[in-house]
């Protein structure tokens, strides 16, 4: 039997999921709504990540294999401080490069060459993205409602493009798994969660996290549990 082509949309058979590439063609846009993943050309529903094409509905998305995060003007991030000089913080938030968190910026006033006695190498920060460069390098803030060094909890890292089945639509989804394990989860841009709660609160979240991504790992061909 011969295939139907996608010309009218994708069709039936072409709804299971499957991989794709950038630039692909999924078919016409005509009743269906694009969601990440994925672009609107011309009328036509075209690939933009290499990844899992899925159908939810009448939204149509790709579920990236691999992600790095790219950090954004705006975004709420958990960074690890991975080096200092005597007035600048060198921040690992998991983007091809290493932020920066000039003193000025950072959470408290501190005297020039005195920036260890602030925030430590190794310690964790919840801080935002102020600025992006060209190449991709940026600068965080500590300057903001709620942005402070980390000194409790636990921190859980999953693929940043996980994040949105994390949270649900308008935050349902992490609501829930708040209220169910009365923590406190702060889910940064980056794919880093903070966790803050008691010990088996704490727990039911990490497990539910490395289940929710093994689960995505598994539907994925190729992908590994």
């Amino acid at each position: 039997m011969t295939e139907k082509k996608n010309a009218a949309g994708p069709q039936d058979s072409q709804r299971v999921s499957r991989l794709v590439a950038p630039g692909e063609d999924l078919g016409d846009l005509e009743g269906y709504d694009v969601g990440h993943g994925v672009v609107a050309i011309g009328g036509r529903i075209r690939a933009t990540k290499n990844g899992q094409m899925n159908v939810n509905g009448k939204t149509i998305s790709v579920e990236p294999r691999r992600t790095a995060y790219m950090p954004r003007p705006g975004d709420l991030v958990i960074g690890f401080v991975e080096g200092c000089t005597n007035n600048i913080w060198f921040v690992d938030i998991g983007a091809p490069f290493n932020a920066i968190l000039p003193m000025s910026l950072g959470p408290s006033k501190a005297d020039f060459g005195g920036t260890r006695s602030v925030i430590d190498i190794g310690e964790a920060i919840l801080c935002r993205v102020q600025e992006v460069e060209e190449t991709h390098s940026s600068v965080v803030t500590m300057k903001g409602m709620g942005l402070r060094k980390i000194r409790s909890g636990a921190i859980e890292i999953i693929d940043p493009h996980l994040l949105g089945r994390l949270i649900g639509k308008q935050g349902k989804a992490l609501r829930q798994l708040k209220e169910e394990s009365e923590c406190r989860v702060i889910a940064g841009e980056n794919g880093r969660l903070w966790i803050d709660g008691d010990f088996e609160g704490t727990l039911e979240v990490r497990n539910r996290l490395r289940s929710m991504t093994a689960e995505a790992k598994a539907a994925t061909p190729g992908g590994v549990a």
